[in-house]
This record gives structure tokens, sequence and C-alpha cells, in this order.
């Protein structure tokens, strides 16, 4: 699992499309917060699944974790939110069904 660096886009912009890099195969991880955003690029002929999974429960019971399915040939950008931060390091983690032609970048719109 690789944390991926957060990428701060300031009011003058940025060029993005340099940015990603190949998802990892045991997954990656970046900080959470307001504005903070996964660019995920899929290259490959079929659609690829992320999973998000939350580290609270409720009433003892694990949440469901989130899916988002990124088509093939797509660049989808997912919010980071902090419900996903693991309370022990403070980040978000996340798998991925397959990496094949997967590129991604953690993002935050500057404030």
């Amino acid at each position: 699992m690789a944390t991926l660096t957060m990428n701060v886009i300031p009011h003058a912009g940025l060029r993005t499309d340099t940015l990603p890099v190949p998802a990892s195969a045991g997954g990656d991880s970046c900080a959470t917060g307001q504005g903070v955003y996964l660019r995920v690029k899929n290259a490959d002929a079929a659609s690829h699944t992320l999973t998000f999974p939350f580290a609270q429960t409720v009433d003892g019971q694990a949440v469901t974790p989130r899916t988002v399915t990124v088509p093939a040939g797509a660049s989808w950008d997912i919010p980071v939110l902090d419900l996903y931060a693991n309370p022990s390091t403070g980040l978000a983690s996340w798998t991925y069904d397959a990496v094949t032609s997967v590129t991604v970048a953690a993002m935050r719109i500057s404030s």
C-alpha cells in the first residue's frame, strides 16, 4: 500500500494530467478533508472498482464499505471524506479490484 502525495491546486490553477501515478496492487491511501479528492484514470478495457472501508461502526456493527466503479476508458473524481479516515493513521485507505492501466492522484483545492 502506497501513501499518495497530496497535490494542492492553487488559485492560479495547476496542470494535473502529469500527476497520476500507477495504482498499487495492495491499495493506496491519502489524507482526507475539505476539498480533497482522488482522481482515478482507468485506461483499461474493463471497468475497475475501488472499495473504501469505513473505520467506524454503528451500534457495534461494521458499516458496508463504499464502492466506486470507474468505467473503462474513464477518469473519475472521488471525494475523500473525513469519515473514510482510519482513526489510528488519520488516512483514508482503499483497494482496487485490479490495477491494470489504472492511475491515481490525490488532490486538494487550495482554500
